[in-house]
């Protein structure tokens, strides 16, 4: 073995592990150890509770451990092993190459053990596999080898958190600032900050994600979202061990099938496996995908099809993607809109408290939704920042009114203001959208506006609010159409 560059740069020969202080996690169980690795196969992490010897080897420990190997089976498949027997055998997941050096990371959590690709944590996520019965005492990382050198360098062990809680570039940024070694540029925001996400951005997604299913007989991780899954169908959370839901009985393939259905209106399923997505879809009763399931297997029935060997893809689609009133509104068929709006008047599901400096407590929302329609709010969230783990956000220069308008359109993509007035909450809530960058809230609130002025009109609004306008220099309907650049 030999040491290139102190504590950041290794080669480990064939058999061997390199351990040390400088490989151990801050909290027992919990941890993640990022690194890049070049090697022809077999690039292999230990988790001990205790180091081993340099001449150690997994196979022979006795002791409990996990060992997770990328590029088993000659560069072929990812094991992951607990004291020696292997519970995860994937074909094609996380192959090793020999020409270069590739990122890795590894990370876990109460036996949530998450393995992925890239500097950042969390990030292009390969595999996760939750452990039944999780070793929270393991803290030691051992870097080994088969019978192949393996190159690691770059290695920061760094502390692990829940999948959802921060965004894991800040974590690792911020950890190798405090410990002298030098963050890594951050990549540039390369989205417009009035960029409108969808909901299908979050399918499968650990951001916000608050619920999880455990899948099959490998227990595959898989995350979702509560508010998301309540306003599908009728999942039971209270029941559930801590926020997992077991499926043991399903594949993956029929879940994702499912959750694509729910995120995006839309999914392709092998006819063999219909009938177990008809299954699980009247287990957690989304009515839509029960009745396209029974409409496609009643037609293969009456064309006597035999369904239980064709792998053939069939689409299935939700009927209902085009009953939502507004186009631009984030949450499409099967989410029914009207649990989504009940979801803000009860708060069920809620993960941020919302106040407004001076007035107090507007509502209880949900990160997810305000990161749907705006792109401020989605970084103010994931940026490392208070509000990312906070579970309370106050803000400032804003009316408690129009922040209540600002939600309620968020919730269900509807203006409810008088027609008849130009009212302060409304110029207001103009320019909260201006400043949440959601485009189609801000033109609406324009509209209404405009309907009181002309284009000649040199008539100005009430004194009350005059101000507001005044402070971005419009008087005018010209004015208005100007800065909102409108012809």
């Amino acid at each position: 073995m030999r040491v290139e560059d102190k504590k950041r740069s290794l080669t480990v020969a064939p058999f061997k592990c390199a351990w040390g202080e400088e490989f151990r996690f801050v909290e027992a169980g919990r941890g993640c150890i990022a690194f890049e690795a070049s090697a022809q196969n077999d690039v292999t992490l230990v988790f001990r509770e205790q180091p081993g010897s340099q001449h150690y080897h997994y196979k022979m420990d006795s002791s409990r451990h996990y060992a997770v190997i990328l590029g088993s089976h000659r560069n072929k498949r990812l094991k992951i092993e607990v004291d020696g027997r292997t519970v995860v055998d994937e074909a094609g997941v996380g192959l090793c190459r020999s020409s270069s050096f590739q990122s890795y990371w590894i990370s876990i959590y109460d036996g949530l053990i998450s393995i992925g690709q890239g500097r950042h944590p969390n990030n292009n996520v390969l595999f996760q596999w939750l452990d039944p019965d999780p070793n929270r005492n393991v803290q030691y990382v051992g870097l080994s080898s088969w019978d192949k050198h393996v190159g690691y360098r770059n290695i920061s062990v760094l502390p692990s958190a829940p999948q959802n809680s921060i965004h894991w570039s800040q974590i690792e940024y911020a950890y190798a600032e405090r410990h002298g070694e030098g963050g890594h540029a951050k990549n540039e925001e390369s989205k417009d900050g009035c960029e409108q996400r969808v909901i299908a951005d979050f399918l499968e997604s650990w951001d916000f994600s608050d619920a999880m299913f455990v899948v099959g007989s490998e227990r595959k991780v898989v995350p979702a979202h509560k508010i998301v899954l309540a306003a599908s169908g009728e999942f039971d959370f209270i029941s559930m061990s801590g926020t997992a839901i077991e499926l043991p009985s399903f594949s993956y393939p029929v879940l994702h099938s499912l959750l694509e259905y729910i995120y995006t209106g839309s999914t392709q399923i092998a006819e063999w496996q219909l009938d177990s997505l008809l299954e699980l879809s009247l287990q957690f009763k989304v009515k839509p995908l029960v009745k396209r399931c029974e409409e496609m297997l009643d037609c293969f029935t009456k064309m006597d099809n035999d369904l239980s060997v064709s792998s053939r893809k069939l689409e299935v689609s939700s009927s209902g993607s085009k009953a939502h009133q507004v186009d631009y509104f984030p949450f499409k068929a099967p989410v029914s809109v009207q649990k989504i709006k009940q979801f803000l008047a009860s708060g069920e599901h809620s993960d941020i408290n919302i106040f407004v400096s001076g007035q107090g407590f507007v509502a209880k929302a949900h990160k997810l939704v305000l990161s749907l329609w705006s792109m401020p709010f989605a970084k103010m969230f994931t940026n490392g920042m208070k509000e990312s783990s906070a579970p309370n956000v106050f803000f400032e220069d804003a009316s408690a009114e129009a922040f209540s308008l600002l939600l309620q359109f968020m919730y269900s993509g509807e203006l409810k203001v008088d027609n008849r007035y130009i009212t302060p909450a409304l110029v207001q809530l103009l320019l909260l959208s201006d400043q949440f960058g959601i485009t189609v809230l801000q033109f609406e609130c324009c509209k209404r506006i405009m309907e009181f002025l002309s284009e000649d009109s040199t008539v100005l609004p009430e004194e009350a609010y005059f101000n507001e306008f005044k402070g971005y220099g419009l008087c005018t309907f010209g004015e208005l159409a100007s800065w909102l650049g409108i012809d």
